[in-house]
């Protein structure tokens, strides 16, 4: 954690108005329309469960993981022993669309910015807060409609089974990735709310020693091990304080590796009914020859095709030598990786998968309070399972998929623009100072590094010639613009370390 003396204005209200500016200028929607708020209006608190089938699992030891301060709660799990040391894991995805139906208002706004945009000054929230954080959020001590993704898992963690039905659920837990790792990790006592909760000490223990198990299967089939180092501004009242790095943890652990395999049950469930879907995918690295040349400078030699499984063991035998620099091995890896995108497959459609997660069948359905994409399967997954045609044509989707692409994007853009502004706001003083980086961009747009004592970036302005994703360069603050969100460096020299 790194404390850096911000100058005396207040910080949160100019990061709102750059944040807003920002958001309009990408074609986002900071806030929802008089006809979408009216419709919000009419909105009553229970939805409607259609008249189909609905399972009651509301006595299952439901509990939500999630973030300390996450009010729109999209996932609850359980797991449940089994013979033979086999393990049923069900996660409950929030029905979201039991209150938000296409075409509505709502629905458009939703379906413009396709996503929440989460900023250190603001949160744009993709339906509003009376939904997201209420309604259709999987709030404590609530009955909920949800669907539910149930797989049987193996004692390597491989999914044996799997299937998919309509359910009422209720969260009997609200717990936090932190105190929940720390607790598992030994570190702390148990939290209030499991010891407080019979027989939930013993599922989350079951719950995270299947999780590990499904982690270490995918990581054998060549699911990369990456950690970046994601930054969050804290405030106290209007001022930026510090930079906080946010770190992976084995509660953020259980939650990954279980939505992961719901996803992978959602799109091979949709191919099976014959329906078309929206696959999350991460194409052939476009830089492969530069992770090869990361590598060698590592002394470490890959194969001159893309192989996710050698890549991998790159990866892990870096994180034993040198785990306090692997954040940044990682980042030039993924920037190298280039981004994910949303693509629209027919059933019997081959479309590429995830290189990083090394899953062929993903789709995203385990966000829809905050993620678009996530509640346009869902609306195909209701369809399906209640013997329905599907609410989006092949077209449609190919156009929502290249349009979600688009504004995600955007949105991270965003983010970014503001994480950057923070960021300038709290250098403004160390204009001159000279720090170790790391350069995490480098095209013709320019060159960009990454300090390595503060999670900064910025741009290289002098000096850039010829330096590379990976490279590490001692460099020094020349300017910065909170507004623009610039922040200036120019090459002082190299270092080895």
């Amino acid at each position: 954690m790194n404390k850096l003396q911000p100058n005396n204005q207040h910080h949160r209200g100019l990061l709102q108005s750059i944040a807003r500016r920002a958001m309009l200028e990408r074609g986002l929607h900071p806030d929802f329309s008089a006809k979408a708020l009216d419709e919000l209006e009419r909105l009553s608190g229970s939805a409607a469960s259609d008249g189909k089938p609905l399972r009651d699992l509301r006595d299952l030891l439901w509990a939500s993981i999630d973030n300390d301060d996450s009010r729109d709660l999209d996932q609850l799990t359980v797991a449940e022993a089994m013979p033979n040391g086999k393990v049923m894991v069900m996660v409950a995805i929030a029905d979201v669309d039991s209150f938000v139906k296409k075409g509505s208002a709502i629905d458009d706004h939703a379906r413009n910015n396709t996503t929440s945009v989460y900023t250190a000054a603001e949160i744009f929230p993709m339906l509003p807060e009376k939904l997201s954080t209420d309604l259709t959020s999987l709030n404590l001590n609530e009955d909920r409609l949800a669907l539910v993704m149930e797989m049987e898992i193996d004692t390597d963690g491989s999914l044996l089974d799997s299937q998919i039905y309509r359910a009422r659920v209720r969260n009997h837990a609200k717990l936090a990735y932190n105190s929940i790792a720390a607790w598992l990790d030994g570190n702390e006592e148990i939290p209030e709310a499991v010891s407080s909760t019979p027989g939930l000490e013993e599922n989350l223990r079951l719950q995270d020693k299947t999780a590990q198990s499904m982690k270490k299967l995918r990581h054998v089939n060549g699911a990369l091990s990456l950690e970046t180092i994601e930054a969050k501004p804290v405030f106290d009242g209007d001022q930026i304080q510090l930079l906080e790095i946010e770190e992976k943890n084995r509660a953020k652990e259980i939650i990954e590796d279980f939505m992961i395999a719901a996803n992978g049950v959602t799109a091979r469930y949709l191919s099976a009914m014959k329906f078309p879907s929206i696959r999350r995918v991460v194409q052939t690295p476009k830089r492969w020859e530069r992770i090869v040349a990361v590598a060698a400078d590592h002394k470490f030699y890959l194969p001159p095709d893309p192989d996710s499984k050698a890549l991998e063991e790159f990866l892990v035998k870096q994180k034993v030598a040198d785990p306090l620099r692997f954040p940044d091995l990682s980042l030039a890896v993924i920037k190298l990786l280039g981004n994910g995108e949303y693509v629209a497959e027919l059933p019997d459609g081959d479309a590429p998968g995830h290189f990083g997660l090394a899953v062929k069948d993903y789709s995203h359905s385990t966000a829809p309070n905050r993620r678009y994409p996530d509640l346009l399967t869902q609306r195909l997954l209701k369809a399906a399972l209640n013997g329905e045609p599907s609410p989006y044509s092949k077209n449609e989707l190919d156009d929502l998929a290249t349009h979600c692409t688009e504004a995600e994007d955007a949105a991270t853009k965003v983010e970014r623009r503001v994480e950057k502004s923070a960021a300038a706001l709290l250098l403004e003083s160390r204009v001159g100072e000279q720090f170790d980086s790391i350069v995490t961009g480098a095209s013709e747009k320019g060159t960009w590094v990454r300090l390595l004592t503060i999670p900064v970036e910025g741009k290289l302005v002098k000096g850039f010639e010829g330096m590379d994703v990976g490279e590490r360069v001692q460099v020094q603050l020349t300017s910065v613009d909170v507004q623009q969100g610039f922040i200036d460096f120019k090459k002082v020299g190299s270092f080895k370390n």
